[in-house]
């Protein structure tokens, strides 16, 4: 192709060199040779013209008009041209015939979806995100979504750069109903997706479960009462056979583990359904590990060793209650999962990323494919040891809630055989020294 087009730019340098030369000779028989070149540049130069305009009002007019038969290098640059217009009207129908398709499959999503701006201005939605959020093509295109949906949580995670996990909020305009949203990136495209979707149905089922555990355990709790007061009572009844002292005490272990199964249930439903932040107490952390270490020692069934170490005098602000739950309930899975022959040991830091609270023991050890489940109601490593130990399975799910109030994380470290170390990281801004 380029050694085609170089002949012709050659032919058209050969008939110009042709023109200049029977001008010159001309020239040269009339003693002219200046006026018969200028004449020979100017008739060159006006042919030229006159394609160009006619180039240009054909390109004005494509693809209406015909293109010009031309040839030489006029030719060559039509054609090259006609082709370059051909590929882009192409392209042209078919993107447009491919966004005609995106605008049906939204259309047909059960999702909404909203275009966006790396800041966060509104490109384009379907209509269900116009539906659920309330937004209007017209006015809201280019407008920034936070503008629009003002609700703090969303604002707070768009200005985040963690889009991991979706944020639930209630529908504008509509607080009956609950809204999912999952903001979608790429580092390739400048553009960003969100994703809405309506979650309703999940929230209220979610919140029935929480109300019929909270309302069953409460309405259990008195029964219960009753059964383990006539327990004990004959129990410490001097008649009683001596056949019968052994299922009676069989029967009030069983009604304790119920009564701890019952307590941990309503634990776990006044975490979950209190919205509000815990109280700003300045708990002791020291004083409170001291306690329950001293509880820790007085169990029968305990390993030889359990250490206190506190590198400094730092104290937590939140909820004493929920964080006493939080540290017994890890100083009672260390102390039910250690041997006698084991050792735990309890520690307290706080460095510049805030404050470590670490239980440490020389246990059974857990399974990593065991540790993301951890955390899951009533999830057991070992069902029949847990069981044996009295375990309801809810400790370390309070732990979890109990943390995220408190904006803390836990961490597990654990190698079967060889023991397991759960950490408590608190952010510096409930550190008080």
């Amino acid at each position: 192709m380029t050694a085609f087009i170089s002949s012709i730019a050659w032919r058209a340098v050969w008939v110009l060199s042709a023109w200049i030369f029977f001008a010159v000779l001309v020239g040269l028989a009339t003693d002219r040779v200046g006026v018969c070149l200028a004449i020979v540049f100017g008739g060159y130069a006006l042919a030229y013209m006159r394609r160009l305009i006619h180039v240009e009002n054909w390109l004005r007019r494509t693809p209406v008009q015909e293109a010009p038969d031309y040839d030489g290098i006029w030719g060559e640059v039509v054609a090259a041209i006609n082709t370059l217009n051909r590929r882009r009207i192409f392209h042209k129908r078919r993107n447009a015939r491919m966004l005609r398709e995106f605008r049906r499959l939204t259309t047909a999503m059960p999702d909404g979806a909203v275009l966006l701006t790396p800041e966060n201005e509104i490109l384009w939605f379907n209509h269900r995100a116009a539906s659920w959020l309330q937004l209007r093509r017209k006015r809201d295109l280019g407008m920034r979504i936070e503008n629009l949906v003002r609700h703090p949580t969303f604002v707070e995670y768009l200005q985040s750069d963690d889009f991991v996990e979706p944020v639930t909020i209630q529908a504008p305009g509509n607080l009956s109903s609950w809204l999912s949203l999952y903001l979608v990136t790429t580092r390739e495209a400048p553009q960003r997706l969100l994703i809405v979707r309506d979650v309703t149905r999940q929230i209220q089922l979610e919140q029935m479960r929480k109300d019929f555990v909270a309302n069953a355990s409460h309405e259990l709790r008195s029964p219960l009462t009753v059964v383990s007061g006539y327990l004990d009572a004959l129990n410490d009844e001097p008649a009683l056979g001596e056949a019968w002292r052994e299922p009676i005490n069989e029967m009030r272990r069983q009604t304790e583990r119920m009564r701890a199964l019952i307590d941990d249930l309503l634990e776990l439903s006044h975490l979950e359904q209190r919205s509000e932040l815990p109280s700003n107490e300045l708990v002791d952390v020291g004083g409170l590990l001291s306690v329950l270490r001293k509880d820790a020692l007085s169990l029968e069934h305990r390993p030889h060793s359990i250490e206190l170490r506190l590198e400094n005098n730092a104290k937590l602000l939140g909820s004493e209650r929920e964080l006493n739950s939080v540290f017994s309930n890890l100083i009672n899975n260390a102390v039910k999962y250690t041997p006698t022959k084991g050792s735990i040991e309890i520690s307290w830091r706080v460095d510049d990323r805030g404050g470590h609270l670490a239980v440490r023991d020389t246990g059974i050890g857990i399974a990593g494919e065991h540790i993301p489940r951890l955390t899951e109601r009533f999830y057991r490593v070992d069902a029949g040891r847990s069981r044996d130990m009295g375990g309801s399975g809810l400790g370390l799910a309070i732990v979890k809630y109990a943390l995220q109030r408190h904006d803390a994380t836990l961490e597990v470290q654990s190698e079967l055989g060889k023991g397991s170390t759960f950490i408590c990281h608190f952010p510096l801004h409930r550190i008080r020294s």
